[in-house]
């Protein structure tokens, strides 16, 4: 059974620990992350998930986050996808029952509280039902001479073969294919953003680093304004310099203290693997 997902909450520490727990579970399929109501309605809408985390108390009022999402998704889609509701307060939970939602999970989430949710869904829609993932594609014409590329990202999936996420930059019918486990870092560069390889080559692309944020999933994580970092070609972090190294280079990038969550989930995952520190 796979199931694809979205997250949609105010605050990203909670998207990041959200994601973090599931994670574990190889049936969950990350798609994207939204922080408001009308990004949120959007990836929904583009995506189609199976299954969606939703915050509806959050902290952040202007992000619009509410029941009422749901109300929405009735407009547009024949078949509403399974939603989690997670959220702090236990007040809503009645009011959540009303709109049918799949869980209540209060925040933090803990991995139990996930596997009972994950039980619920496969006994409520069948464990042997088959659901087809349509993959994320993002393809968008230029739109001036300045902006020549455009980024198509296709990710292919299949029962039986691990195929790996291909990003087409494509301009002007020239097409460059680049494997994404080839790619070391993504670096922001005002409206554009530099693509480094582990071959030490570098590729433009008319991208803001956000676009990529927003649509890059595991193992690619936001450190810093300027970087997007791939887990996978980390070597070093110095916690104290506030640095994280890349391998088999003398590059450095510097992680800021808004994302440094992230560099400490990075942490979490290397102790948690096949690890021994010494």
């Amino acid at each position: 059974m796979n199931l694809p997902y979205i997250i949609i909450d105010d605050n990203q520490e909670s998207v990041l620990k959200t994601k973090a727990v599931a994670d574990e579970f190889s049936e969950l399929v990350f798609v994207a992350a939204a922080n408001n109501y009308t990004e949120g309605l959007n990836l929904i809408l583009e995506h189609t998930p199976k299954l969606i985390f939703l915050e509806i108390d959050p902290s952040d009022k202007k992000s619009n986050l509410s029941l009422a999402l749901i109300n929405e998704l009735y407009r547009y889609l024949k078949v509403i996808p399974k939603i989690i509701i997670t959220t702090t307060k236990k007040d809503l939970a009645f009011e959540a029952i009303q709109y049918e939602v799949a869980d209540y999970v209060l925040k933090p989430i803990q991995r139990i509280d996930l596997i009972k949710s994950i039980l619920k869904l496969k006994k409520s829609i069948g464990e042997d039902e088959v659901f087809t993932f349509q993959n994320p594609v993002v393809e968008e014409e230029p739109k001036s001479i300045s902006e020549p590329k455009q980024i198509q990202i296709v990710e292919q999936s299949n029962s039986n073969v691990e195929q790996h996420l291909i990003i087409c930059i494509k301009s002007y019918g020239d097409y460059r294919y680049i494997d994404a486990k080839d790619i070391c870092y993504f670096q922001a560069d005002n409206n554009s953003t530099d693509i480094h390889l582990n071959n030490g080559e570098m590729i433009t692309a008319f991208k803001t680093l956000k676009h990529f944020e927003g649509i890059l999933s595991y193992p690619f994580i936001r450190i810093h304004n300027s970087y997007i970092v791939n887990r996978n070609y980390i070597s070093r972090i110095h916690t104290g310099n506030a640095v994280c190294y890349i391998k088999n280079s003398s590059t450095k990038l510097p992680f800021s203290k808004s994302y440094k969550v992230n560099v400490d989930l990075i942490i979490s995952e290397f102790a948690n693997g096949n690890y021994l520190e010494i």
